[in-house]
């Protein structure tokens, strides 16, 4: 079994976040690596006919109700105080995730991640807006401008179309999806599921 934990990953989920501070401590706690691989949500929903939550469930009476409070536990369990939800919600991320692969070829991925989940999650900016995003990658000493200059180009573009085509492919309909070798979870809920996982194969 593989002890890599792929993350395919969009800033627009803010499930996204919640599982990224956690699987970190998973992957460091069980001699695993973390490997994110950026796909558009938005994209994915189309290609697998998938709404978001407050969509689908939006008429089932408990339902939103219900997964907040879900949400809120798990929040609490894991002690992710720093999690605010950003009243800009839903923000389009499409400039965020082929920075994601700017950043990549860039070799900055960890801080790009980093910044972006805490502007998102953490500072209620509003990371949809191209002036606001371009500020925070300024102000944390990320190159703004490379950055933006590689995001217009078409590689970039292609390879998260690729990402987000191929996550579809695999039976991936939404985010947070996480594969251990094969395997694949759906949901932050399922994050205890891999890390047995990785445990049982060591």
């Amino acid at each position: 079994m593989s002890s890599n934990i792929e993350f395919l990953f969009d800033f627009a989920s803010p499930n996204a976040y919640l599982s990224y501070h956690v699987l970190t401590g998973v992957a460091e706690r069980n001699g695993a690596t973390l490997t994110l691989t950026p796909v558009l949500l938005g994209g994915l929903f189309k290609l697998t006919n998938n709404q978001a939550p407050m969509v689908a469930f939006g008429e089932v009476k408990g339902k939103l109700d219900y997964d907040m409070l879900e949400t809120q536990r798990f929040i609490a369990e894991h002690q992710l105080d720093q999690f605010t939800f950003n009243p800009h919600f839903p923000i389009n991320t499409i400039m965020l995730m082929r920075g994601f692969i700017a950043a990549q070829q860039l070799g900055v991925v960890e801080e790009y991640v980093a910044v972006n989940l805490s502007a998102m999650w953490e500072q209620e900016q509003n990371m949809g807006d191209p002036e606001v995003a371009m500020g925070v990658w300024q102000s944390a000493g990320l190159d703004a401008p490379a950055l933006v200059e590689a995001i217009q180009t078409q590689p970039v573009k292609d390879a998260l179309l690729h990402n987000t085509q191929q996550a579809a492919e695999r039976g991936a309909f939404g985010v947070p999806t996480f594969f251990v070798g094969d395997e694949m979870f759906f949901g932050k809920e399922r994050i205890i599921q891999i890390e047995a996982m990785i445990q049982q194969s060591a």
